[in-house]
């Protein structure tokens, strides 16, 4: 493992390339494959997705697909009491968190005179959340997925997540889907779910939106189905950015890049100071904790692959790069993090302070986990109550209101060539 300090100014083309492209994840190749799941689910259903999961369960018939009541009671009895709190507890931050983000349901505006236009909004009727599982456990996700929904006064919210061996799914997941408040929950992960939920099946009905973060598959078949459903962002393997001065603590920060890179061999974790002091120090004893640290071969391709510390001439130019960058994760470590919040454009969730490492934000602070990655902060936000509304704008005219448009509306409409729309508006002052 071999991590030491580059100063940016001296980061050449194809190095800048590699570090902004890091982590993005690349479908090309497995794309045709999940296609031809995804419309095979299409044509014919429930059939496919059986036929995939007798590696679980033999004689599996539809039934099996869905989680019963008896399931969840019992995954209680499997789960650690005190996990269950927690799960409660980190509902109860999340939920008023994204209370926070409801707008009023209508407001209006009088554009002139006999002319009032305005906006109202309106809940989905029926969402898909992905949860991944098999052999991980990830019961955050599904608070993180279930409860904006829910929030947003969703009628109806679905789980769904991979199963084990016997068509089980995993307790906590179940446990967290329950104390969410989620109205279904399917074990029926991949392809295979995305494009049920997406087409409908006989067993699991089509939904309106899917969101939650996945593997390469899942994302694949969810940009496959998109325009069938609505979908959240692309999601690509985890990644952070630290932003540090001087003030930084070298021991915590190297504890929080490190915490980044044990999620996946593809995650990225990068540190951009204005100190080299604080640089040589956090590589130093990221060295000496790495022979005493289990997932090695996880955190040794993450740290090779895709993360570095970068030393930046001053905090201009940090700010810069981090802005380039356009993390998932930003956590700002400066004498005063607010002020130099003002000058963030791009990042997905945002940690202030030596106090906010990423994993309160994965777990219990109340704010979202399902972000963008791969520089899609630039364009995307985290998930939120805003996925999960529509927002129709309506009109009323009194005929003054319409006379005072009548000469606009008539003209535009001729001027491209739409006699009959300059008609509905003569129609009704001859």
């Amino acid at each position: 493992m071999n991590l030491t300090p580059e100063r940016i100014s001296n980061i050449g083309a194809e190095r800048m390339k590699s570090l902004m492209k890091r982590s993005m994840e690349d479908i090309s190749s497995i794309f045709n494959d999940v296609k031809k799941i995804v419309f095979d689910i299409k044509d014919r259903g429930d059939a496919v997705t059986l036929q995939h999961y007798k590696k679980h369960k033999e004689d599996i018939q539809p039934e099996d697909l869905e989680a019963t009541k008896e399931e969840i009671e019992e995954a209680y009895n499997k789960v650690d009491p005190k996990v269950v709190t927690c799960l409660k507890e980190a509902a109860e931050n999340i939920i008023k968190f994204h209370r926070a983000q409801l707008e009023r349901e209508m407001w209006s505006i009088e554009v002139k005179d006999g002319i009032l236009a305005g906006r109202i909004t309106r809940s989905m009727d029926i969402v898909g959340c992905y949860v991944p599982g098999g052999s991980a456990t990830y019961p955050s996700s599904v608070l993180m997925t279930v409860l904006p929904a829910k929030v947003a006064g969703v009628k109806q919210v679905v789980a769904i997540t991979p199963p084990s061996e016997g068509m089980t799914a995993n307790p906590a997941t179940l446990v967290a889907a329950d104390i969410a408040g989620c109205d279904r929950i399917f074990k029926v992960g991949g392809p295979w779910g995305i494009a049920s939920l997406a087409y409908g099946t006989e067993a699991m009905p089509k939904v309106d939106k899917i969101v939650g973060p996945g593997n390469k598959y899942v994302t694949a078949a969810k940009m496959l189905v998109y325009g069938e459903v609505d979908i959240d962002s692309p999601a690509g393997p985890s990644e952070a950015l630290i932003l540090s001065d001087e003030t930084g603590n070298p021991e915590w920060i190297a504890i929080d890049f490190l915490s980044q890179v044990e999620h996946d061999p593809n995650s990225a974790a990068v540190l951009v100071t204005t100190s080299e002091q604080l640089a040589k120090d956090v590589c130093s004893i990221i060295k000496r904790e790495f022979d005493s640290l289990d997932r090695k071969e996880i955190l040794e391709s993450s740290l090779s692959g895709h993360s570095s510390v970068l030393i930046a001439e001053d905090m201009e130019e940090a700010i810069d790069f981090t802005n380039r960058y356009a993390a998932e994760h930003l956590q700002i470590i400066t004498k005063d993090p607010f002020i130099t919040l003002n000058s963030i454009k791009h990042a997905g969730s945002i940690f202030m302070g030596p106090y906010a490492p990423v994993p309160v934000g994965d777990y219990a602070s109340g704010t979202n986990h399902v972000l963008p990655t791969g520089q899609c902060a630039r364009m995307f936000s985290g998930l939120s109550v805003d996925d999960f509304i529509k927002k129709p704008t309506f009109q009323y005219l009194s005929k003054k209101g319409l006379e005072g448009l009548k000469d606009i509306v008539i003209t535009l409409a001729e001027e491209e060539g739409l006699p009959i729309h300059a008609r509905t508006i003569k129609a009704r002052f001859e």
